[in-house]
């Protein structure tokens, strides 16, 4: 623990082997060591604390949490015990708790800088920005030292971001603010760049963009160093919202005299002077032409001064500079989006294209940089542009394979780059099978030839020809797509999994794969492939979807639950990690960074993929460790699930998946678009929606399933009337929301492959689960009406009732035919997958689940009710032993669903013995076959495992059935 060598006190000796302990990882030991010097030293606090910490890391929360108390109720103001209750209440995620220690410290010692200050980061902490602004005063007061003015400014700035009442904000506490800070501008106390940045943001927000300028064009805003044009840029950004074009024009002109490379001042140059043009501004006769300098006003002066960049680059001996020669086609795409005729002046765009690859054609970003101006070029030009781009590419004599080859690994990866342009340009789509099969060959014969480039590469390094690879794959998708053969997605698998044995470390292999993969139904191999992928922080937000989007769709649901765990561990660390960046931002003086820090913070909790896993992860618990009567209650609790409250932010919701993460050449119209963006997060929402209210009905199911309401108590009914209303009206959503999901689905959307993927709501409702799912669920609430009216009055709602039950078994029969089939066969030479089948077994298992913990209920209902009426016949000496019929319904029913587990768990066992008994060796492969049967074997291993996890859910379900007998 970091903090004990700043503690000066005459116990540190005595406490050191305890933090050692701790710091080691060894906490029984802390614990053991902690009670000896309390032994000795019953008053020593500190050791309290530490083994409070010990405790609270072996999983003794309570008894941690009542000995700090112990302490802390003491108010103790010792260094050494202050900073360990820190430690301990930040573990415990009780920050609020720190605050309370430090009010007490302070009090005290009032004069303490250190315990003002400690003070003043513990409300940053918990975002209770007014005390946060006393307490910097406070600390200002007690030390007049700058930073802690200006916290207490921030703190100002903070209660404006955060405040709900917008005209607060702008008439108090900015306001406030500013005044706070002029007076220190007045008094000549401004030191640091941090303040100047403050004085900024504060005018910025305020909309004062004039007094702004001023003070970044005046003499604080030479403090403005620690970025490379800083003030240049802030006053970029202030002549554009002041609509400021002459400025902003000669400023964009002055700094791309420095440095032409730079592309912002570009884009701001074109984006003023289309604006001057727009309004016909005339420079003034006298003077100069803006408080920046010279401006460009006509086009012909803009294409000159793009010209004579062009011309000082030509004109190097060393490397020139992309910006100009960019700058010249973005001009180019400009004036023809405005149809304007000068840009015949620039020259003609296709051959500017290809004198671009010859000047850059062996950069590894050539194909980002002209893949926006590919549509400069007529599609009729196509062909002959790249044969022009040929001209560049030096290759050596053709050899036996028909294909010539590069010399040196410049040339290689400008050969790659037109393959790359080719594609982007459609060219390879317009190619029959045969033409694609041809193209496939050249593009792995280019491939293995580079290999040769880059045998020295560490593991960690790609291959200069990875790109052949990737291309390849591509193609090889494109036939899988188009005609459907299943033989070209084991070729592409195969020559994925060479390419990873020579560039283990290429993410987009591992992306491709993991996507090919989970697209045939097999989630086994992705679980170590996402993995090694070793993706960071925020990308488990951005990427994690890839993981999360099939692991309990393909029958995987311990890989599913540790997913979801997986991620749910960054999401829940985001509260706490954000916080202590705010800390440092302050610290150091970053003041424009702690609004950043809170954004962020707001997107990740608002994530639609943390909704996501969160609601998939409880369900998957539910599933996994809930018995159908023993502890569904007990599950429920632990979650903390409360069915009346939906903590979704459904109206705040962000879309955070990175959906470009595979890199791509497709043209334009193959493309992901907005629309397709849109029409996606509308499906995930929906699908997100009926899982979410699906979890809420089965908390409520929950609730009741051990507390079945007797008849004839007031209180109980008024509960009973309240938890009905509760459940119908979740129904009701449930209802309207499979509504909108069908007439979703009557249009499915068509993606591109590397788009984002499909949800499981088209397969749900196919398969008929959800509306399963929705019946099951409705019989709990014919059930509390059935407990209210009891046996003797209610002949018609005892049919509907036996309705329901026969309805319920016919549409759990429905989706089990509908799961069945060969999962895997070899049918002309080629092993044939059928994932959806799998995928129906899954919603089969997760139906029969769900259907019977509503039948347990059914049954805590049914039982007592029972009971009475054969009470009330013995007393009567009724010998009519004739059942009510939603008895014998039930008991129908309990057969009926025994005997579908039994005829689940046939077939799954019969699915075993044929993917077993399947002979993968007698499959005869052209090439690479031994990678393609390796990927061939991860299939099968995995149809196998998820098979296996089925069946172990089933087994536990059909043991607890007997608990159903009434």
């Amino acid at each position: 623990m970091a903090t004990r060598g700043h503690v000066q006190d005459p116990n540190d000796r005595r406490l050191r082997p305890i933090y050692d302990y701790l710091d080691n990882g060894n906490n029984k030991m802390a614990i053991q060591q902690a009670d000896k010097l309390l032994k000795k030293h019953k008053d020593l606090h500190c050791a309290k604390v530490l083994k409070s910490i010990g405790l609270q890391r072996t999983g003794k929360q309570d008894e941690a949490f009542n000995l700090a108390q112990e302490v802390a109720t003491l108010e103790p103001t010792d260094d050494n015990s202050l900073q360990a209750l820190t430690i301990l209440y930040r573990e415990m995620q009780r920050p609020e708790l720190v605050t309370k220690l430090y009010e007490a410290a302070v009090k005290k010692v009032p004069l303490s800088e250190e315990y003002h200050s400690h003070l003043f980061m513990a409300y940053a902490r918990v975002g209770e920005y007014k005390k946060m602004q006393q307490a910097g005063m406070t600390l200002y007061k007690i030390v007049p030292k700058n930073p802690y003015y200006f916290w207490s400014v921030m703190s100002l700035v903070m209660q404006a971001i955060s405040a709900q009442d917008e005209k607060l904000a702008q008439t108090m506490f900015l306001p406030l603010a500013e005044r706070m800070v002029e007076k220190m501008v007045k008094e000549d106390k401004i030191e640091a760049e941090a303040e100047v940045q403050l004085y900024f943001m504060i005018l910025e927000r305020l909309g004062k963009c004039v007094e702004a300028l001023e003070v970044v064009r005046g003499p604080l805003g030479e403090k403005l160093t620690s970025e490379l044009q800083s003030r240049e840029t802030k006053s970029m950004i202030l002549y554009k919202r002041l609509q400021q074009w002459p400025e902003c024009n000669a400023l964009s002109h002055k700094l791309l005299l420095k440095n032409p490379d730079d592309w912002q001042f570009y884009l701001s140059y074109f984006d003023s002077l289309f604006h001057l043009m727009d309004q016909s501004w005339i420079p003034p006769e006298e003077g100069d032409n803006s408080a920046e300098g010279k401006v460009h006003c006509s086009m012909a002066e803009a294409v000159q001064f793009i010209q004579e960049r062009i011309a000082v680059e030509d004109a190097k001996q060393s490397r020139p500079l992309r910006g100009p020669y960019l700058a010249r086609l973005e001009l180019i795409h400009r004036l023809g989006a405005r149809g304007c005729r000068e840009e015949s002046q620039l020259g003609d765009p296709t051959e500017l294209i290809a004198r671009f690859f010859g000047k850059f054609g062996d950069k590894p970003c050539c194909i980002t940089d002209l893949k926006i101006y590919l549509h400069l070029i007529p599609p009729d030009l196509h062909i002959q542009f790249i044969n022009r781009l040929g001209e560049f590419v030096p290759l050596g004599e053709a050899r036996e394979e028909g294909f010539a080859f590069p010399g040196e690994t410049r040339d290689l990866q400008r050969h790659q780059c037109m393959f790359q342009l080719t594609r982007a340009l459609g060219v390879h789509h317009t190619l029959d099978i045969h033409g694609k099969l041809r193209l496939i060959a050249e593009l792995k014969a280019h491939y293995y030839h580079g290999l040769q480039f880059g045998k020295s590469c560490l593991k960690t390094e790609l291959q200069f020809s990875d790109m052949y690879c990737l291309m390849a794959a591509h193609v090889y998708i494109d036939l899988w797509t188009e005609t459907g053969e299943e033989n070209m997605v084991w070729q592409c698998l195969g020559l994925l999994d060479e390419g990873l044995s020579h560039s283990p470390a290429n993410a987009q292999f591992k992306l491709l794969q993991l996507l090919l993969f989970c697209r045939l139904g097999a989630f086994e191999p992705v679980v170590d492939l996402y993995s090694s992928l070793d993706a960071k922080h925020v990308q488990h937000d951005t990427i994690g979807y890839l993981l999360t989007r099939y692991a309990e769709s393909l029958g995987q649901f311990a890989a599913a639950s540790q997913s979801c765990n997986f991620s749910l561990r960054f999401f829940h660390s985001n509260q706490k990690d954000t916080s202590e960046y705010i800390i440092q931002a302050y610290k150091y003086g970053a003041f424009e960074k702690i609004p950043e820090f809170i954004a962020f913070r707001s997107r990740l909790n608002q994530s639609l993929h943390f909704a996501q896993v969160r609601t998939e992860r409880m369900l998957l618990d539910l599933y996994l460790e809930a018995d159908i009567s023993l502890s569904l209650e007990d599950s429920v609790k632990v979650m903390g699930m409360s069915p009346e409250e939906d903590d979704i932010p459904w109206d705040n919701m962000r879309d955070n998946r990175d959906l470009t993460v595979f890199t791509s050449w497709e043209p334009k119209d193959r493309q992901l678009t907005e629309e397709h963006k849109r029409l996606s997060v509308e499906e995930e929402s929906i699908w997100l929606r009926i899982r979410s209210l699906t979890l809420r009905l089965i908390a409520s199911l929950a609730l009741l399933i051990h507390a079945p309401l007797p008849r004839n108590s007031d209180k109980t009914n008024e509960n009973g009337v309240m938890d009905n209303a509760m459940g119908l009206n979740l129904l009701s959503q449930l209802e309207q929301t499979l509504q909108a999901a069908a007439q979703m689905a009557e249009k499915p959307t068509q993606y591109p492959f590397l788009g984002p993927p499909s949800t499981r709501l088209v397969q749900a409702l196919s398969s008929g689960s959800c509306h399963c799912q929705a019946a099951a669920l409705q019989l709990s609430v014919k059930l509390q009406e059935l407990e209210t009216s009891g046996l003797d009055d209610s002949s018609e709602l005892q049919t509907q009732i036996c309705n329901s039950f026969k309805s319920l078994v016919a549409q759990l029969q429905e989706i089990l035919n509908k799961s069945k089939g060969d999962l895997l066969e070899i049918k002309d030479n080629c092993l044939k997958t059928k994932p959806s089948l799998l995928e129906n077994l899954v919603f089969f298992v997760e139906t029969m689940c769900l259907t019977l913990w509503v039948a347990s209920y059914c049954a805590n209902i049914l039982r007592p009710l029972k009971s009475n009426l054969l009470k009330k016949k013995k007393k009567k000496k009724d010998t009519n032993t004739a059942m009510p019929a939603v008895v014998c319904g039930f008991q129908e029913l309990s057969g009926s669903l025994q005997s579908l587990l039994i005829q689940a768990l046939e077939y799954i066992r019969g699915q075993e013995t044929n993917l077993t008994s399947l002979k993968l060796a007698s499959l005869t492969v052209e090439d690479d076959g031994i990678f393609i049967k390796a990927a061939m074997d991860k299939v099968l291993s995995s149809y196998l495992r998820s098979l296996q996890e089925l069946g172990d859910l089933l087994k536990k379900r059909a043991e607890t059935i007997k608990s159903l007998k009434i």
